[in-house]
């Protein structure tokens, strides 16, 4: 026979040591900061606007002088480009530009007195696009009409010195990287892009 006797209460568990919790702490950032890094490339990318051809609502001369722009790729996975949009590509050359959608597909487009006509109807505008004046060069001089077909037509603000759709013809809408979302900096420009 045994003696019984009251059963020994198991030790308190021990507080943990500082560079446990530092250890845990450092575990939490790193992987906080390998989802962000995930996140980001999935979804964004920064860019900087190195030309003018977008201005007043992008401004640029060189990567230098240039403001930095967050471009979201999430939209693109689950809509088609909306009228007036931005949107990052890279043309033909190899470069990377940010024009504005103006024409969708199977849409005609033409600019006459500096008025953009979608399928022979003048197209109103937003209002922070009313004073922009869209130059009728390249395809659309002389009245002439563009079939946007299967691809979207895209204006830069600065029509004037702008090498977009007129010049090249309408972009396939896969070329797209992403649709330009907020100005990062300079920070006496930072906002959303309309």
């Amino acid at each position: 026979m045994t003696a019984s006797g009251p059963t020994p209460e198991p030790p308190p568990p021990r507080a943990p040591t500082t560079a446990r919790r530092i250890l845990r702490w450092l575990e939490h950032v790193l992987a906080g900061a390998g989802l962000f890094f995930i996140l980001y490339h999935a979804g964004f990318e920064i860019i900087v606007m190195t030309s003018d051809s977008m201005s007043p609502t992008l401004q640029g001369t060189s990567y230098e002088h240039g403001d930095r722009i967050l471009v979201e790729k999430i939209t693109g996975r689950f809509r088609s480009p909306k009228r007036w949009e931005i949107y990052y590509f890279y043309n033909d050359d190899g470069i990377a530009v940010a024009k504005r959608v103006v024409g969708l597909p199977g849409e005609k487009i033409s600019i006459r007195t500096n008025v953009v006509y979608i399928n022979g109807a003048a197209l109103e505008r937003p209002a922070a696009l009313r004073s922009t004046k869209y130059y009728a060069y390249g395809k659309l001089d002389h009245d002439r009409e563009v079939d946007c077909g299967t691809g979207y037509f895209v204006l830069g603000d600065a029509s004037v010195d702008s090498w977009d759709s007129r010049f090249t013809g309408p972009v396939a809408g896969e070329r797209f990287r992403g649709r330009v979302w907020c100005i990062l900096s300079p920070g006496t420009r930072t906002g959303f892009v309309r």
